[in-house]
């Protein structure tokens, strides 16, 4: 953990350590000040098992881009998915960091790993200790045999208690890939990263 902290904060990557999710919920809320108007959403069963989505959804302070909420169209789902790519903060976790402090994402549509790289002023980033892996090829790995199997299985339940068609496979959902190697803004990438397994 102390390599993998230290070679991201090298790269230009903000890092809190944590214990664990309720130590950082509470470290998260901090960063929904005042200054916050608008905030993006990426897709992350971290940020849920946490408790910072229900925690935003409560917020009145800001305008949320919530894509995930009940009921939307798909247009609509669309649409704040790209608001999302201007928000002043975006928030989502990280399918794998590199004990050399890469980042490792993929994305079905691309907004997710797009708004990392470039867009919302601020990233937030949550992060548990079973998404630390070696390097690259590792996070590469871990994407195929972990993270990819088990986002099909959560979408298409969800698609199939809509009456949709289940159309995702873990080739089709593995449409872009990023690796975020170093940022030149020291501010604008924070990752907190927990000392517990969260998410997949």
């Amino acid at each position: 953990m102390k390599e993998t902290i230290r070679n991201l904060r090298d790269h230009g990557f903000k890092v809190i350590q944590v214990k664990n999710a309720t130590e950082a919920l509470e470290t998260a809320k901090k960063f929904f000040t005042d200054n916050v108007g608008s905030v993006g959403m990426g897709g992350s069963t971290t940020v849920q098992e946490i408790g910072l989505l229900s925690w935003l959804r409560e917020q009145s302070g800001f305008q949320l881009f919530d894509q995930y909420e009940e009921g939307i169209s798909m247009e609509e789902n669309v649409e704040r998915r790209r608001k999302g790519l201007l928000a002043d903060i975006y928030v989502t976790s990280s399918n794998a960091v590199t004990r050399s402090g890469y980042l490792v994402n993929v994305d079905g549509t691309g907004n997710r790993v797009a708004a990392q790289a470039f867009g919302p002023k601020k990233v937030l980033l949550i992060v548990g200790k079973n998404k630390i892996v070696p390097d690259v090829e590792a996070g590469f790995r871990r994407v195929e045999e972990v993270v990819a199997p088990k986002n099909v299985a959560r979408v298409n339940k969800k698609a199939f208690s809509l009456k949709k068609e289940q159309k995702y496979t873990v080739q089709n959902i593995q449409s872009v890939y990023v690796v975020i190697k170093k940022t030149d803004d020291k501010n604008r990438i924070t990752l907190i990263l927990v000392d517990e397994e969260l998410g997949f």
